[in-house]
């Protein structure tokens, strides 16, 4: 399964095809496919006629959320780093060194509650927490890089780095995060995320 991966949101119900109007429910389905999280955006009488997602082949998660429609202009580009913007430039990056810094930023955005916890899988021994940003609807698959109080102290200097400096930090100050995503001789672990408790 691929960690680093974002979904947007669906402008349009999969089934139908009816685009979404502004404020109107929808239910959301994952499914994994070849071992990849594919999502389903469809509108309430669609997933009504389909019956229980839970009984389809590759069933991971559902939920029900609610459409925003996107602004009329484009929002202005931010130009100050935000620890969403950063996240969302080391996901498309899809580096592994920057794994604990991704980690770590997903963990104060959902302490944010900028990102909503949706489900925790458990793949090949590690653990994948599905993240969604409720505004836009996206969705973030983020692996938990199994940190060690070791390696706190670089990872928290890795993260302030990126968000003062972004991906592209002045030539004096762009040491490549060094921290690798395995145990190091101290065995007490970074707190977990908040487990969800229920699909909202």
């Amino acid at each position: 399964m691929n960690e680093w991966n974002i979904q947007s949101r669906a402008h349009a119900c999969e089934a139908c095809t009816q685009p979404f109007a502004d404020r109107q429910p929808y239910h959301t389905v994952l499914f994994e496919e070849a071992r990849e999280l594919r999502r389903s955006d469809i509108c309430v009488p669609c997933a009504t006629k389909a019956g229980d997602a839970r009984t389809r082949a590759g069933f991971i998660s559902q939920w029900q959320g609610i459409y925003e429609a996107p602004p009329a202009h484009p929002v202005e580009a931010i130009q100050k780093e935000t620890a969403e913007t950063v996240l969302r430039k080391l996901i498309e990056q899809n580096d592994p060194r920057y794994a604990p810094a991704a980690y770590i930023l997903a963990v104060m955005l959902e302490r944010k509650r900028i990102l909503k916890v949706k489900e925790q899988l458990h793949r090949d021994g590690q653990r994948i927490f599905v993240y969604e940003q409720p505004k836009t609807g996206d969705i973030f698959t983020i692996a938990d890089p199994n940190l060690h109080l070791g390696q706190l102290e670089q990872v928290q200097h890795d993260v302030a780095q990126l968000l003062e400096h972004g991906l592209n930090p002045p030539a004096a100050e762009a040491p490549a995060p060094s921290v690798e995503a395995t145990p190091a001789a101290v065995t007490e672990p970074v707190p977990a995320p908040v487990e969800p408790t229920a699909a909202n």
